[in-house]
């Protein structure tokens, strides 16, 4: 038992150390964040680097998983949405089996944008978007409503929302 631990601590400290960011690093990464089609140019000059070291360094962050991708961030009107809800789902079973299941489920909605699993009274936290709440009734009743394994479902609608920083 003592080896196995031991092997976890060397395992996480390893992972640690492969996305560990000097300062540097965290510029890009910022500048990145921020405004994903900056030119290699632009970007060099944002952090104080020369493009050459820049790209480099960009490169080494995508291959230590630093930086997992780049993406667009689209307006919920134009995806379909513009109707928001955070949604708390509890499981009626805490079993692997019903986790999996409902997650196949949901990751096959198309109104659900995020699923996380979380700790606390309930097992997930969902962020939905629809395009009204004629659209998230339908997806409460027809979609979450249907799933065997839904216990509970807790709704909060999302008025506005003043800090968003998901890419």
């Amino acid at each position: 038992m003592r080896r196995l631990l031991a092997n976890l601590v060397v395992l996480i400290h390893a992972l640690h150390e492969m996305i560990a960011l000097d300062q540097i690093d965290r510029r890009i990464v910022q500048a990145l964040s921020r405004e994903g089609r900056l030119s290699n140019v632009e970007l060099a000059g944002k952090v104080g680097l020369s493009p050459s070291a820049c790209s480099r360094r960009v490169a080494e962050l995508e291959r230590r998983g630093a930086i997992l991708g780049y993406r667009a961030v689209i307006a919920p009107e134009a995806r379909g949405g513009g109707f928001t809800a955070l949604v708390a789902v509890g499981l009626s079973e805490h079993t692997k089996a019903a986790q999996e299941s409902f997650e196949r489920a949901v990751s096959r909605a198309w109104q659900v944008r995020e699923c996380h699993n979380i700790t606390g009274a309930v097992e997930y936290m969902l962020r939905v978007e629809v395009p009204d709440l004629a659209a998230y009734k339908q997806f409460h009743t027809e979609v979450l409503g249907a799933l065997p394994q839904v216990r509970q479902i807790t709704s909060y609608v999302v008025m506005a929302s003043p800090k968003d920083e998901r890419a």
